[in-house]
């Protein structure tokens, strides 16, 4: 019986004493200017004459909500997430993945350091973890026992179109 409950502790203390946690928003957000809301504004209301005139109405409020919930991400900071590498695997608030549901790591900068879990599974695919004050090479090290590294990770073809579109048609000037 004393073995059980020192087994148990055991595993509670190397489960208390993660290898890494932090606390960062929960998704990039970078403040945007009056130029980036116009320049949507006019987007969206070309496309809705385009969309009135072909009498696609349903259509039409399909674009104004997608509109609506880039105008709320852009505006409304995100709050911040609690996160945190264990000896398990990766909980991200309350949600846990666990090292066998997961497939590898790289690290992006894109305005804001993230780093990006991919997972097994088709949903959710891939798990973005903002990185706020924590060092790169500390992350690295903590995920490193446990899944691999990629260095370079080729962009998919929707990566791709969104660059290019934000490079030769941006909503706001730099």
């Amino acid at each position: 019986m004393p073995e059980e409950t020192q087994e148990k502790t055991q595993m509670f203390q190397m489960e208390e004493s993660a290898p890494l946690e932090w606390v960062a928003p929960g998704r990039p957000f970078q403040k945007r200017g009056k130029q980036f809301y116009l320049t949507a504004l006019l987007i969206m209301l070309l496309l809705e004459i385009i969309l009135f005139l072909f009498s696609q109405y349903m259509l039409m409020v399909v674009v104004l909500s997608l509109v609506f919930v880039g105008f709320a991400l852009a505006t409304i900071p995100p709050k911040d997430f609690h996160y945190r590498i264990s000896f398990e695997g990766i909980m991200i608030e309350d949600t846990f993945f666990l090292w066998k549901e997961l497939y590898d790591f790289y690290i992006k900068k894109e305005g804001v350091e993230t780093l990006h879990v991919r997972t097994q599974a088709y949903i959710p695919g891939e798990l973005i973890l903002t990185l706020g004050n924590v060092e790169k090479e500390k992350v690295k090290n903590a995920l490193l026992p446990y899944l691999p590294f990629r260095e370079y990770v080729k962009p998919t073809f929707m990566e791709k179109s969104g660059d290019w579109l934000a490079k030769n048609f941006p909503l706001e000037n730099k």
